[in-house]
């Protein structure tokens, strides 16, 4: 296993520049967050039943999921972004358009359903007397049934629709129910088949991708490899093994994401290590897999080496966990600021 060498000030100026030039796209699960404050102090017992209300005194909203992974793209300013997906037509499904187009991302390629709703993760916050917050249970809402032939066969059209004119394809597949179908993953296989940069990052299905550049972290990584197991007690030099044994079985390179140790790229070549950049706590690591998915993604799309590339997406990924209470992006600036520091 080779240690990457670390990035200068000019090599990363080099890749910011070519993530200008990038033409990318992404086909996910399009997801709402949703912000609830409560300000306790304002709570009265209600009259009808004994409880107290959440006071609601702030909202705010942004995307989630295969979303948050747009918005990632975006914030690097790329030459082109095509992103593809389904919504409900439904409030949340309106909602997530909006705050997609705020972003700067168009919706021709985002199927609109009657069939299912749009999922969304809404999260209470209560503050009270001292400067503490504590998040209540989410509500989810979510889809419990496949995609139907119907809004598949339309997804379909729309990624074909969408490809045609990529540098790369990201693939964000994270639900049980979501728009990556069976059918859509093997037309997103034979686009990689064909020659098109494909990156796939999946919570539960990355061992049923084929010829793509995998970017599973280290628990996704070592399930597929050790029979759903957990990498209890495991090293740097385990998860080396288990990305060893991941490209064998995909028959492509693979980008594994091992948390504080940064990550690891290997090929049917060699296996190179790239360390993590340091982030003092306070953290909130919710959404760095999507930043380093959109930072690597939109690297590779304007031909950095994948080991410049994944060095790249450690850096976004280190400014995002910065940002608390929320996912966020990392903008080109921040990048910079980040490496500067």
């Amino acid at each position: 296993m080779k240690t990457a060498d670390k990035l200068n000030e000019n090599r990363l100026n080099a890749i910011i520049e070519a993530c200008g030039k990038s033409k990318i796209g992404l086909i996910g699960d399009l997801c709402l967050d949703i912000y609830w404050k409560a300000d306790m102090k304002r709570s009265e017992l209600s009259r009808e039943t004994p409880h107290f209300p959440l006071p609601v005194v702030e909202e705010r909203m942004s995307p989630g999921g295969g979303g948050n992974v747009a918005v990632n793209i975006a914030a690097l300013r790329p030459a082109q972004i095509s992103v593809v997906g389904v919504t409900g037509n439904d409030w949340r499904g309106k909602a997530l358009l909006t705050e997609l187009k705020r972003h700067g991302i168009g919706d021709s390629h985002i199927v609109v359903s009657n069939n299912l709703i749009t999922n969304a993760y809404c999260k209470p916050i209560r503050m009270g007397i001292s400067e503490v917050e504590y998040e209540d249970p989410r509500l989810d809402f979510c889809n419990y049934k496949p995609l139907n032939k119907e809004d598949e066969t339309a997804l379909l059209a729309k990624l074909d629709a969408a490809v045609s004119d990529l540098d790369v394809l990201c693939v964000s597949d994270q639900l049980t129910f979501g728009c990556i179908t069976p059918a859509v993953r093997q037309r997103i296989m034979l686009y990689a088949a064909d020659g098109l940069k494909v990156i796939v990052d999946s919570r539960n299905r990355i061992g049923e991708y084929r010829g793509v550049i995998m970017k599973p972290n280290e628990i996704e990584a070592w399930s597929v490899v050790n029979e759903g197991q957990l990498p209890q007690g495991a090293g740097l030099d385990d998860y080396a093994e288990t990305a060893r044994r991941l490209v064998q079985i995909n028959g492509a390179p693979v980008c594994m994401t091992v948390g504080d140790k940064g990550c690891l790229y290997a090929d049917n070549q060699s296996i190179t290590h790239i360390k993590a950049i340091s982030a003092e706590p306070p953290v909130d690591i919710v959404g760095a897999g999507d930043t380093f998915l959109a930072a690597f993604g939109t690297a590779l799309g304007g031909g950095i080496e994948p080991v410049f590339a994944s060095a790249f997406g450690n850096i976004a990924a280190s400014v995002t966990v910065k940002k608390l209470g929320t996912t966020g992006t990392a903008s080109p600036e921040e990048i910079l600021n980040k490496f500067n520091s």
